[in-house]
């Protein structure tokens, strides 16, 4: 796999300040924000979705924003494929491509590159589905347990879609998930060298290729938890249950979609009670945001800048300003 030309990439959990740091660096470099977000691609979940507003859109070209309608499912694969036709875009024409958002599976296929798994068969899947109905989703995870305990052991037993994903792939391949997985990490060539420790702001970046990852990780818990409840809040009062009935009133979703299973839209998908959706929706995103953090601690390349520090905007800055240095010939 050749190498793609220089680019930027900018992670962390829901509601660690990512936009505001990418916009911050839009204001200095001549940049494309390419969206890293599983979310963010489909048209009319906007509010939900934290999707950037009409005039932060307007300040930097974006990508990978509202190219789904809700019906259709968008895989890391095709991430892969548009994300590097993009870089190489932006590239060619002379500016920084800016890689921004929180699904860190996104991140790991364009790091490491995806293995031919198996695709969807959906006689299979309906089978797991109704076995799931009978049984529960807590049953079929410990069956993933008996066939692949290291991919059940990063699924919460609730997790009902990575579970029947992973049951899908072994009983059409007869081969756990995390063999494709950890075979494509072995044998795709790296897009990005790694160190054994996240890198500070003052790191030495000699061993460093030119694709760089900032990761913007709170270093007190409770402040993010804290910025998770407020946004939560401005979403309900910003019309986010309107958006989500709105979604309901088509009549061809479902709960059972990769987009209506988005954290805010699976909690508040037909319930009636708004304290309630209002308490799992937080707790949802407060889950996730551990998750997204597991992630980036398992990716030792990153350079990781504490989110919750009154001088990380300008700490980021202060290291992209560092990283185009060295880029200059």
């Amino acid at each position: 796999m050749p190498l793609l030309p220089h680019y930027l990439c900018l992670a962390g959990p829901t509601a660690s300040g990512k936009t505001a740091a990418a916009l911050a660096i839009a204001q200095e470099y001549d940049c494309e924000i390419i969206s890293v977000d599983s979310a963010l691609v489909y048209r009319g979940m906007d509010i939900g979705t934290a999707k950037p507003s009409a005039a932060e859109l307007a300040q930097v070209p974006h990508h990978l924003i509202d190219i789904r309608d809700p019906l259709n499912a968008y895989s890391a694969a095709e991430f892969v494929r548009d994300a590097t036709a993009l870089i190489h875009d932006i590239a060619a024409r002379g500016k920084l491509p800016l890689l921004v958002g929180g699904t860190m599976l996104y991140f790991k296929a364009l790091f490491d590159g995806l293995d031919d798994m198996p695709t969807a068969n959906a006689a299979i899947r309906t089978a797991i589905e109704q076995e799931a109905a009978e049984k529960g989703w807590a049953a079929l995870h410990a069956q993933l347990a008996e066939i692949d305990p290291v991919t059940a052991a990063r699924l919460a037993p609730a997790d009902s879609q990575r579970i029947q994903r992973a049951l899908e792939v072994f009983q059409v391949s007869g081969l756990p998930i995390s063999h494709f997985q950890t075979k494509s990490a072995e044998n795709t060539t790296k897009i990005i060298a790694t160190n054994a420790q996240p890198v500070s702001v003052t790191g030495d970046l000699a061993d460093f290729s030119g694709n760089r990852l900032i990761s913007l990780e709170p270093e007190n818990r409770a402040w993010l938890h804290q910025r998770i409840a407020q946004r939560f809040d401005s979403m309900l009062q910003n019309g986010f249950i309107d958006e989500v009935r709105r979604l309901e009133a088509r009549g061809d979703l479902h709960a059972d979609l990769p987009s209506i299973r988005c954290v805010g839209y699976r909690q508040l998908w037909h319930e009636p009670d708004m304290a309630k959706a209002r308490e799992l929706g937080i707790i949802a995103t407060r889950q996730l945001a551990k998750r997204q953090i597991t992630w980036l601690r398992s990716m030792p390349q990153r350079h990781a800048i504490a989110a919750d520090s009154p001088t990380a905007l300008g700490d980021v800055l202060a290291l992209v300003k560092q990283w185009q240095l060295s880029m200059t010939p």
